[in-house]
């Protein structure tokens, strides 16, 4: 479990959008690189197995990239968001490269079989949102 402090920008019946600080020391994911301070737009969906951290350079500098959690929807009780990580994470970077991490961990998880089935029908959903520059894709240079 990780928790750390963030800022609602925007809330509807779909989601929220938060916006946090990386506040950990470096965290090399391979093509992605996490530094403490990065500024993180957070999607979090109530409907959708996903969420998706538009992740940014310091507090004001250009996209680093997309990274993307396989989670079960996102509930909101409160002033505390969950969402349950279910380890499999998407990076998606603005040049177009992307990659996958932790299915080991995905597969070693004890999850019923209508959840392991919503999160790799998430994974593909996002793979879809990217191929086709939907957003928050769309910038992707081509």
């Amino acid at each position: 479990m990780w928790s750390y402090p963030g800022s609602i920008l925007e809330q509807d019946e779909s989601g929220v959008l938060v916006q946090a600080y990386f506040d950990r020391e470096l965290v090399n994911l391979g093509l992605l690189e996490l530094r403490r301070g990065d500024r993180f737009l957070e999607r979090y969906y109530f409907d959708r197995w996903y969420n998706i951290f538009a992740v940014y350079s310091g507090k004001s500098g250009p996209p680093k990239g997309w990274y993307c959690n396989i989670a079960r929807p996102a509930v909101l009780e409160a002033a505390r968001l969950r969402a349950d990580d279910l380890a499999l994470d998407y990076i998606v970077l603005p040049d177009g490269r992307m990659q996958l991490l932790d299915e080991d961990e995905f597969r070693a998880l004890m999850l019923e079989e209508g959840e392991r089935l919503a999160a790799r029908r998430a994974l593909d959903s996002l793979r879809n949102m990217m191929y086709t520059r939907q957003a928050p894709f769309s910038m992707i240079e081509s």
